[in-house]
């Protein structure tokens, strides 16, 4: 399937990498951005076609999917011309600033008859597969509950362009929060409930990285997010998320079971490694990684989505995985501001499990 990318920013160098070296069914139409500059430092490099704008891309016929890599706050308005022009959508996290924005966004999609993806799609990759494959197959017993840190001090030290982790639809819950609630709910089935707290410890963040060197950043987002999470199987999880923290000797992602205990990966990765602790061993023991897709493999949601839409399969990143996280994310934050417990109205069924191919690249 033909691929058109909107946003050549700092992320898209892995995606027109992956997508022209490693995934064997999917080629890139061409590409546009704001800046023009990006655009052509990426059209050079991969001999691809510049669109003046994005609604010359949606405008062409060749182009099945839109891979929207633009920023946050911006994902909305590009996702939902695209699907106004009938196009097929793959949208880097979130899905959009808001809850309503998802449910538009599905609302049209539907109406079009067309798809909605988007990352992160590192759950299916090797790490968060294999421990699918050890929780489905009993090895911890019946889950118990789960626990999740991400902590950081933000981005404004090394990213180029750091200002909008602090804006509207930015925050390190909406940032670094799909990554770790795709991962809990794939393992841990939807969620059905939550209570959350936050804050923004600073007021303001000074830029340290180039080219925006010495620029003072007024945040106006949470920066510092707790929410407990209930799971319709019964297991209650917590997750944590900042941008306000220098350091944390915390576990990443532990989800506990009447039989024992799985250290997950971190799940802005595809790899390991793994640890299982069960009682009888009295400690935890690496656990070999079981599916393909160990390295960085951003698109292999996008490349999933294309294989399900020619074989008339559910995709495994699917819309209804992508409102769900947005809900829980965007209820956490609510319950932050307002009080009390939030239900989650949003119905999420786990997809089938990877399946090891053949090739390298080429999906089931």
């Amino acid at each position: 399937m033909k691929i058109g990318i909107v946003g050549c920013g700092a992320i898209s160098g892995i995606y027109l990498q992956n997508i022209t070296k490693t995934f064997k069914e999917l080629e890139i139409v061409g590409v546009c951005d704001l800046i023009p500059e990006r655009a052509k430092k990426a059209a050079e490099e991969y001999n691809l076609h510049i669109y003046k704008d994005m609604a010359e891309m949606f405008a062409d016929s060749k182009v099945d999917i839109v891979l929207n890599l633009t920023r946050p706050y911006e994902h909305f308005d590009v996702s939902i011309k695209a699907i106004e022009a009938g196009k097929h959508v793959y949208t880097e996290k979130p899905l959009g600033a808001t809850l309503e924005e998802g449910k538009k966004l599905t609302d049209a999609a539907n109406a079009k008859g067309v798809r909605i993806g988007g990352a992160p799609d590192t759950f299916l990759g090797a790490g968060i597969q294999s421990c699918r494959k050890l929780i489905d197959d009993g090895y911890i017993g019946e889950l118990v509950g789960a626990t999740a840190f991400m902590t950081n001090h933000g981005h404004e030290s090394w990213h180029p362009d750091p200002e909008f982790y602090y804006q509207f639809g930015g925050g390190p819950m909406l940032d670094m929060g799909p990554y770790y609630i795709s991962a809990m709910v794939n393992l841990l089935g939807a969620v059905k409930s939550v209570v959350g707290m936050g804050k923004a410890s600073f007021s303001t963040r000074t830029i340290t990285s180039q080219p925006h060197f010495g620029k003072i950043v007024d945040v106006k987002v949470p920066t510092y997010t707790m929410g407990l999470l209930q799971f319709d199987s019964g297991a209650i999880g917590s997750i944590f998320t900042t941008f306000d923290v220098h350091a944390a000797n915390v576990p990443i992602i532990e989800i506990y079971g009447s039989a024992g205990t799985l250290a997950v990966p971190d799940p802005n990765t595809f790899g390991g490694p793994i640890k299982l602790y069960r009682p009888e061993q009295r400690e935890f023991t690496d656990t070999p990684l079981t599916f393909g897709y160990p390295e960085n493999s951003r698109g292999l949601g996008l490349a999933d989505m294309a294989k399900a839409i020619t074989t008339n399969r559910e995709h495994r990143t699917s819309n209804a995985l992508l409102l769900h996280v947005l809900e829980v994310m965007t209820a956490i934050e609510k319950s932050a501001t307002t009080g009390g417990t939030i239900t989650i109205e949003s119905k999420y069924r786990r997809t089938t499990p990877m399946v090891n191919a053949t090739l390298a690249g080429v999906l089931d």
